[in-house]
């Protein structure tokens, strides 16, 4: 019988690069490349958008958000450790349709007064275990959210099992989110923003 084979067919021509100098600085934790692949395509349907990435790290996932994204979207990347984030910037800096931000992802969560955004992917504790309710309302009806690494991580401290058991168990009371759970690559949670009353759009 066929089996279908889900790795990537392409990746970013930056990638190879950014996971060497990842491995050179000890960072064990950039985005799996199934991961990366389903970023590029939804991306790619995310014409002249904005895009949000929380947590950078040393920008794998900042790479393949790229890679799908045409010439007149937009994504502003945000990151608390400014030495992982300078890997993505070394890497990535050339391209003018990315924002770096340096800065912990709940309190420029909670700063943004911008415009919402079309995606949005969350690799760090913010706007998945904190602050999601205010990542919410920062996204444009039809907005997609992808937030990864749901399933066990060796990187997992002890008590993470728990904070993800308890953002998986709280999902639903989200009624303003169409999610969808995947046990798939590193275990993600895909969600449509729904659109907002009349009174609120």
């Amino acid at each position: 019988m066929h089996t279908l084979d889900d790795t990537p067919a392409h990746a970013p021509s930056s990638l190879a690069g950014i996971l060497a100098e990842a491995e050179l600085v000890g960072f064990a934790m950039s985005c799996e490349q199934r991961t990366g692949a389903l970023l590029s395509t939804l991306a790619a349907s995310k014409t002249g958008g904005l895009v949000v990435e929380l947590g950078t790290g040393v920008g794998a996932g900042t790479a393949w958000l790229l890679d799908g994204m045409d010439p007149t979207a937009r994504l502003v990347t945000v990151e608390a450790d400014a030495s992982l984030q300078a890997v993505a910037r070394r890497c990535l800096g050339d391209d003018p349709r990315v924002r770096f931000v340096h800065d912990d992802a709940e309190r420029w969560l909670r700063a943004y007064e911008g415009p919402r955004f079309d995606l949005a992917f969350v690799d760090c504790r913010p706007g998945k275990f904190t602050g999601l309710e205010r990542l919410v309302r920062l996204l444009r009806p039809g907005a997609l959210y992808v937030g990864d690494d749901l399933n066990p991580q060796p990187t997992w401290p002890d008590d993470h099992q728990d904070r993800v058991d308890r953002f998986v168990r709280e999902l639903p009371r989200h009624t303003k989110m169409r999610w969808t759970l995947m046990d798939w690559a590193s275990g993600l949670a895909v969600a449509a923003r729904l659109g907002d009353p009349p009174h609120l759009a």
